[in-house]
């Protein structure tokens, strides 16, 4: 029996009772995900989340307004059934995790097997662009966002920097510190231009798809947007600066930066619009259609009108009743977590080691609360004879899911105004990471790595991956930072630097156990 047979005709309330048990069964099965992109929406990069989903209903209404259903007397459902199976997975394994992000990625797929259950293969896989919009609304991993973010500080601070020595502005640029002189800007994560680049990279996704005109001008509108930004959000902190030098510190701050943030944004869409104006243009006469962009609205809501039938189909109530199915297995299922293993606190690692003689310190409370660890230690030592100091600096976590979880130096020392100079795995026994860095002239030689439930781990993206593993199959999530750093004196090789590290490292290695649980 085919589906246009099939369809209830059933009036009013009744009609939305279908789609109510869609919106239950969903809504159960991915609560931890939607509690987590509520809490994303809430940030400045991903204000623009509610919109999303709007934006992709408009979207999904105009593809079934524009490209009427073709006669289909026996869907294949057969597609709908393995993504849908397979996003049902992934926010199983997410919730095991107690890593909610995971479970706000299966919405994606879901919502795709969904549209293919209820309309077969051959009618569903027309709906791609507008599943495919609602990406937009989803977080970027910690490990990637922290990446990205630095990587756009860099751009931004250099190219920042270049545009206010060309208007005449002597400055300098020690990692993402601009120094003017009497003032000194620090390019932070709010500056890289990620608060911008994703609502951007939405807009001209969309605009990539209502732009009337050739497919390769849709992508290039796509693909202009993120330098476009970036250009824009350099060219906003050399406005800053200028303003700064001429006016003072006020001009960085309050209103007047969130004001000139905005400006950055209406740029970007009105440079979009005028791109797309022009390539309009190319198109010749008798090939160009009258609009440039396709913002008709009617008979979308006759469309709107067909959800509740749409939802009752023999494919849409088979994905509600198996989504049900997975929700009530999951809330059956005994949590895996388990409580972190004991250890010590911190305050109690010895101060002296083996002839070196250590002081605690500590961070600045914004510091602090931007590192989020469990608990930390700071602390520098120091030998008689011995040509520098040895810092070292651990921060332990009880738990890296819900969004807690480590960051690497390699994020948090350009923030800083250090360079990195150099930059390699190198093998002290096992492997570890190895940093010489600079400011003001001065050198220092940094090691570090990620201690992982008893692994020792280089990548912070494969760390990330290992915790996922481990909170589903031995229900811990914990693990450590370590990290050391020495200055390199005038005339010291790295080398050197390295061997005076690694005096410390053995006997802080040989106490670490009871601090940093294996």
């Amino acid at each position: 029996m085919s589906d246009a047979a099939w369809m209830p005709r059933a009036r009013g309330g009744a009609a939305w009772a279908a789609p109510a048990a869609l919106a239950a069964a969903f809504a159960l099965a991915f609560w931890p995900g939607l509690v987590a992109l509520g809490g994303a929406w809430a940030t400045p990069e991903y204000s623009h989340g509610p919109l999303i989903p709007l934006i992709s209903l408009w979207l999904f209404l105009r593809e079934l307004r524009d490209r009427p259903a073709p006669a289909d007397p026996a869907p294949d459902r057969r597609a709908g059934i393995a993504l849908l199976l397979g996003a049902l997975a992934l926010a199983a394994l997410g919730q095991a995790a107690r890593i909610p992000d995971v479970v706000a990625y299966a919405t994606i797929p879901w919502a795709m097997g969904l549209v293919l259950m209820a309309m077969g293969w051959r009618r569903g896989r027309r709906h791609w662009a507008s599943v495919l919009h609602l990406a937009f609304m989803i977080p970027l991993p910690q490990v990637l966002y922290w990446q990205a973010s630095v990587g756009l500080q860099t751009v931004s601070a250099e190219m920042g920097v270049w545009m206010l020595r060309l208007v005449g502005v002597p400055v300098w640029l020690e990692g993402h510190v601009i120094d003017l002189g009497v003032w000194k800007l620090e390019v932070a994560e709010a500056c890289s231009g990620l608060r911008y680049l994703f609502p951007i990279l939405s807009f001209s996704y969309l605009m990539g798809i209502v732009y009337r005109g050739p497919m390769a001008h849709r992508l290039l509108l796509v693909a202009a947007a993120a330098p476009l930004a970036v250009v824009l959000n350099a060219a906003r902190i050399a406005m800053i600066g200028v303003l700064v030098d001429r006016h003072g510190i006020e001009r960085a701050q309050g209103a007047m930066h969130w004001i000139e943030g905005w400006v950055v944004f209406g740029a970007c869409v009105g440079l979009l619009w005028g791109m797309a104006a022009l390539l309009h243009r190319t198109v010749p006469a008798r090939r160009r259609a009258p609009e440039m962009l396709d913002l008709d609205c009617t008979g979308l809501a006759a469309r709107l009108a067909e959800a509740p039938v749409a939802a009752a189909t023999r494919g849409a109530l088979a994905a509600a009743a198996l989504t049900a199915l997975v929700a009530v297995a999951l809330a059956a299922m005994p949590p895996l977590a388990r409580p972190a293993p004991e250890r010590l606190d911190f305050a109690a690692f010895p101060l002296r080691l083996d002839g070196w003689t250590g002081r605690r310190g500590s961070l600045a409370p914004e510091i602090e609360r931007a590192l989020g660890a469990t608990d930390y230690l700071e602390a520098t030592y120091a030998a008689p004879g011995e040509a520098a100091p040895v810092a070292l600096f651990t921060a332990w976590y009880a738990s890296q899911v819900d969004g807690a979880g480590l960051h690497s130096p390699e994020v948090c020392l350009p923030a800083g105004g250090w360079e990195i100079a150099g930059f390699e795995e190198v093998d002290i026994g096992f492997p570890a990471n190895r940093a010489v860095i600079r400011r003001d002239g001065a050198e220092q030689l940094v090691l570090y790595w990620f201690e992982q439930r008893g692994r020792r781990m280089t990548d912070d993206r494969l760390a990330k991956l290992t915790v996922l593993r481990d909170a589903v199959l031995r229900g811990r999530s914990d693990g450590a930072l370590v990290r050391l750093t020495t200055p390199i004196a005038p005339g010291e090789s790295v080398a050197d630097a390295q061997t005076r590290l690694r005096r410390v490292l053995a006997p802080a290695l040989a106490r670490m156990p009871a601090f940093v649980p294996g």
